[in-house]
């Protein structure tokens, strides 16, 4: 029996047997030939004088569908990058920053020549052929023409700081969940008539797990603006042969990209010439009027390094040797483009090479550029017939008139309220002393507050755990189930794949990044801190990037992480991970990142919303499983729950003469300091200041004089400290050799922990308040 899919929303297109004319009049195609031409060369140009940097090959195989994307299928606005209604495009393929930067300054060259009224005003909106002097170059780059034009530093992989992208991508398949991200944040934006997502990508980058996790996500929630452009060239870095290819098993995989696509109920166009301007116009035509709700996968065969001199995996990350003979026989195509002969470096390649002064091939490098120049100013032909290609693309989207929909989200309270708080806990939060509830359960109370407020700008996702980390209370009030663009585009939940962390991370990030949500993710501490670090990672450095454009406040994503500590103990060891946070704690730049580390339910709403005020780029709340009871902290005198406020508090005082300092974090041994280890020190007359540490991150974000004033630095040389996480987390705290000799952690005594109730987990890492009060009194001996 024939094996054969099951029903399919999305449909299938071949476009060479549908094509009903070429879909370009001859004089198009030679326009668009001669432009290729042009892009091709600079692409080896780039390669040639940054040597041994780059991507030449994808660059080169991806050029033509990319210049059908810019210069035909998008609705955008070349004089205004940041217009939040136009079509997007996001290379998920990071490694043909070569090309992109490539396009983008051809692309700039074109505005200045043929249709100036719509050049940025500002270079920062710009990628001028003056920039590409920075290609790979660090900021502090001091050769001559580099600081005489303000070249922009050209990051090896794509950032923000590059205008009309809005994510750091190219790190391993990071980009793709990402892009769909911006496409989930778009279409709950704008509803039926959102701004379309372009992303490319080659079949090598399709092969990483959490790009198929995000293809099922985006064909299970009806993407309809999502377009992605698979550059199939057959090459990776180590392969040319990584996908199954007809009766040829693939070296990788044995799918091919349309399978791929169509299996996640994607519309599949398949593009059999991808290098024939008219089967790509054509297909990108085509995915432009397709009607159902489903995503669209444009999949162009297509060759690596294409007429270059080097094809396949060999164009990969490497190419001509700088000035070398290939080099110069890659660019001759181009002689019946321009005036006058190629350049060549005085005395051949000499010149070049000799010239390990750097200034040397600088200034090979812009005459080669002033050579593209020319050729563009003395074609006005194809100058003219892509900036009206340019304009047309600006009539079109004015034309739209995209407005956000009606009772959309409004992100703008959460961020409002959060900042207005005032430290002042809303009543329907407020939690009553001796009541037993969860941290993970009122972070869910917290975020749905928020969601409310802001009409349902918060989106929420879970790798299967949805009501098990109580993130799904966030959604309660909007429509139930799972958020479908098509058939239920007010649910709030997302179905992110299934168990998949790291999709899910990436996805949020786009989705947060697009400006109108934040993007919250839940699962285990032990998962989810390691499978969303690259995500957050590339979120935080996007973030970042922008600035060099604009001074926007970051874009948080929250990733939720759950089920925290050794009090997960029934798990075990694969689930109840003490090392999370030192993935995450004081791991990334200052203010990109905070994490939250609350021991009392009660101080969530505080963290939390000192968090979002402050606007990292992720917010990281390390909650845990076990119901505990509601602390009467005024009873016992400890400090109230909105000190969590300051990041680091002094949680008890010592009344009578200081004992000992000592420093907690982590939810399991803060309750266990409160309710059993503190009185056994009452008992025995032993008075110790006792310090919690709630965000590392919020404390540091406080002025010097601040931080000094909350946690003396003599502090810190005299504590010992008592944490449910790894001995590093510990050491900004405990500076003497004591402190650390008697500090308590949960791989103290060099194994993991085993299974079993909490209480007998505690038992077995000493964090118990028993051993707690036996540690603190071995250390209080020894003080004297």
């Amino acid at each position: 029996m024939a094996f054969k899919f099951g029903p399919r929303r999305g449909t299938y297109l071949d476009i060479s047997k549908k094509m009903k004319s070429q879909g370009l009049s001859g004089e198009e195609k030679k326009v668009f030939e001669d432009f290729d031409l042009i892009y091709r060369s600079l692409c080896a140009l780039l390669y040639n004088y940054v040597p041994a940097s780059g991507h030449p090959g994808g660059s080169i195989s991806s050029g033509r569908f990319v210049q059908g994307i810019l210069f035909g299928a998008m609705d955008y606005d070349v004089s205004n990058p940041d217009r939040e209604d136009a079509d997007l495009v996001s290379y998920a393929a990071g490694h043909k920053a070569l090309g992109l930067y490539s396009m983008w300054a051809l692309r700039n060259e074109l505005i200045r020549i043929g249709a100036p009224q719509l050049l940025p005003k500002e270079d920062r909106y710009q990628l001028r052929l003056e920039d590409l002097l920075g290609f790979r170059r660090n900021p502090v780059t001091k050769t001559p023409l580099f600081a005489r034009f303000r070249s922009k530093p050209l990051d090896g992989h794509p950032t923000p700081a590059t205008p009309f992208l809005r994510l750091s991508t190219g790190a391993s398949g990071v980009g793709v969940a990402a892009s769909f991200g911006l496409a989930f944040g778009a279409l709950d934006t704008y509803g039926k008539d959102a701004p379309r997502v372009h992303v490319v990508e080659g079949e090598g980058g399709m092969t990483p797990g959490r790009v198929g996790e995000a293809m099922a996500a985006a064909g299970t929630a009806s993407l309809k603006n999502l377009i992605l452009h698979v550059d199939w060239n057959q090459a990776s870095i180590d392969s040319n042969r990584v996908c199954r290819d007809g009766e040829n098993p693939g070296d990788y995989v044995q799918w091919n990209p349309l399978e791929f696509a169509y299996l996640h109920d994607w519309n599949v166009i398949w593009v059999p010439d991808g290098l024939d301007f008219g089967q790509i116009f054509a297909a990108q035509r085509a995915a432009l009027r397709i009607r159902n709700p489903q995503p669209t996968a444009i999949v162009y065969r297509t060759k690596k390094g294409w007429q270059y001199g080097i094809e396949g995996r060999a164009s990969h990350g490497a190419g001509h040797g700088l000035c070398t003979d290939g080099f110069f026989q890659a660019l001759n195509p181009l002689a019946g483009l321009m005036q006058g002969k190629l350049p060549r470096c005085e005395g051949g390649s000499q010149r070049c090479q000799s010239g390990k002064d750097k200034a040397v091939i600088e200034e090979c490098f812009w005459e080669a550029l002033l050579l593209i120049r020319g050729i563009l100013e003395n074609n006005r032909t194809l100058v003219g017939a892509l900036a009206k290609r340019l304009v047309d693309a600006r009539l079109r989207l004015n034309r739209r008139s995209r407005k956000p929909r009606p009772n959309g989200p409004v992100i703008e309270s959460v961020f409002e309220s959060a900042k207005g708080s005032g430290g002042t806990i809303p009543p329907e939060l407020v939690l009553q002393p001796g009541k037993s509830t969860t941290l993970r359960g009122e972070l869910g109370r917290v975020l749905h507050y928020y969601n409310k407020i802001s009409n349902g700008a918060i989106l929420t996702a879970a790798a299967d755990l949805l009501g098990s980390t109580s993130v799904n209370t966030a959604a309660q009030g909007f429509p139930e189930g799972y958020f479908n663009a098509a058939t239920n585009p007010g649910a709030r939940l997302l179905s992110l794949g299934g168990i998949c962390e790291d999709a899910m991370s990436g996805i949020l990030a786009g989705i947060s990044t697009f400006g109108h949500h934040v993007g919250v993710g839940s699962s285990y501490s032990a998962f989810i801190a390691p499978l969303g670090h690259i995500a957050s990672r590339l979120h935080a450095i996007g973030n970042q990037a922008r600035h060099a454009i604009a001074q926007d406040p970051y874009r948080p994503m929250i990733l939720v992480c759950a089920h925290a500590g050794v009090k997960t103990g029934e798990d075990g060891p694969t689930h109840a991970d003490p090392q999370a946070l030192q993935l995450l704690q004081e791991n990334f730049p200052l203010g990109t990142l905070i994490t939250l580390t609350p021991w009392d339910p009660q101080e969530m709403w505080t963290l939390l919303s000192t968090a979002l005020a402050k606007r990292p780029a992720v917010i990281a709340p390390f909650v845990t499983r076990p119901a505990e009871k509601v602390i009467d902290r005024q009873a016992l005198g400890l400090a109230p729950a909105t000190a969590a406020g300051d990041g680091v508090y002094l949680l008890h005082r010592a009344e009578n003469q200081r004992a000992g300092t000592i420093v907690l974090q982590g939810s399991e041994v803060g309750y266990a300091f409160v309710e059993q280890a503190l009185p056994l020190l009452k008992k025995e007359g032993i008075d110790v200041d006792a310090y919690y540490v709630a965000s590392a991150e919020v404390f540091d974000l406080l002025p010097p004089a601040d931080q000094e004033k909350i946690f003396p630095p003599d502090r810190a040389r005299e504590a010992m400290g008592i944490t449910g996480f790894t001995l590093p987390t510990l050491d900004r705290w405990i500076l003497s050799e004591r402190g650390r000799r008697h500090s308590l952690h949960p791989f103290q005594k060099g194994h993991y922990l085993g299974s079993g109730q909490a209480d007998q987990v505690m038992a077995e890492a000493g964090l118990d308040g028993e051993s707690q009060f036996k540690a603190i009194l071995r250390y209080v001996k020894e003080r004297g």
